[in-house]
């Protein structure tokens, strides 16, 4: 079985590389931005947007027009949200989940206690499972607060749930490895809103993204919905496999195992799932993920083309044997 890290498309790549010989080229630096942005804007069914260096760059871009506190999950969210409204100077607030989904009841109750001004959530939590964003976004709407969408891990959603601007104020995304938009470097925002923009037109300058990632974007966007069937659905043959996956119902593009040494599976797990160019095993607690020990089969790494069910067969069976084994000092 071979297993390769997720790497920008050929098309991508000869974009970017015909793109970096226009260096210095005003006139073709806008076109590769503007072409971008379209390109986003028609994705995510918002009005503005910018292509610009990280998903961070987004993030912070989004936070720099608030004034009110933030409110965020108590895990499965990106631990750059909490650092950035730190940088701002922004109280945060944590909303209780399961498991990282955000409950809607108690999300109008916490909205009505603590009184956030935004609520910043990531479309999957840990990218193990769907967050109810439908939902999520009525109460919003109903309160006042402004959500902000993390789609790094569902930009193209075939079912229009996730990252889809009729049921999100911002969408901030990174398009970074290994993501859906997977470009090595990158991020972009868009909304409705043009105040968002108008508030954080100095921000939008200073982190723009360079017309060679603009000009990757505009390929790479195409491949985004394919990219995110083919992982979802690889995760869904897997939690048929895996007894003790968190989560085995739900959409998600990793696989969460609770367990209580997750050091040593882990480590077991990375000596016989060799990926090519990286790796796709993390481990918890963390909160980019969940709050309890466990080990996260990162399938989002994966170029789609090992997610055939051979392999996808003899990674459930690895799996199988490491956890009933996991003593066995073949894996150390």
């Amino acid at each position: 079985m071979e297993l390769f890290f997720k790497m920008p498309s050929t098309e991508a790549r000869k974009a970017m590389c015909d793109a970096s010989l226009e260096l210095g080229n005003r006139v073709r630096s806008n076109e590769f931005k503007k072409t971008a942005e379209e390109s986003i804007k028609k994705i995510t069914n918002h009005e503005h947007a910018r292509v610009l260096g990280s998903g961070n760059a987004a993030i912070m871009a989004a936070m720099s027009t608030m004034k009110g506190s933030v409110m965020i999950p108590d895990q499965g969210g990106w631990s750059g949200f909490q650092k950035i409204a730190e940088f701002y100077g922004l109280e945060v607030v944590h909303i209780p989940t399961v498991m990282g989904v955000i409950q809607p009841e108690t999300l109008e109750e916490h909205l009505k206690t603590k009184s956030p001004e935004s609520l910043f959530l990531t479309s999957f939590a840990g990218y193990m499972v769907e967050q109810p964003v439908k939902d999520i976004y009525e109460i919003c709407e109903d309160n006042g607060i402004i959500l902000v969408e993390d789609a790094s891990g569902s930009v193209g959603d075939p079912e229009r749930n996730l990252a889809c601007g009729d049921h999100s104020h911002i969408i901030v995304a990174s398009t970074g490895s290994p993501k859906i938009i997977n470009l090595g470097n990158g991020g972009f925002i868009s909304t409705n809103n043009p105040r968002i923009f108008n508030d954080a037109s100095f921000i939008l300058k200073t982190l723009q993204s360079s017309p060679v990632t603009c000009a990757g974007l505009v390929e790479e966007i195409k491949k985004a919905p394919l990219n995110l069937i083919k992982t979802i659905e690889a995760c869904e043959f897997l939690k048929k496999k895996i007894e003790t996956v968190l989560h085995p119902d739900k959409r998600g593009i990793n696989i969460a195992i609770p367990h209580d040494d997750p050091k040593k599976i882990g480590q077991a797990l990375r000596s016989t799932l060799k990926v090519e160019g990286g790796g796709m095993i993390s481990t918890c607690p963390r909160y980019d993920r969940m709050n309890q020990p466990g080990v996260c089969l990162e399938i989002k790494n994966l170029d789609i083309q090992c997610l055939k069910k051979d392999n996808l067969l003899e990674i459930a069976g690895i799996i199988a044997n490491i956890l009933d084994n996991p003593f066995n000092n073949e894996y150390i």
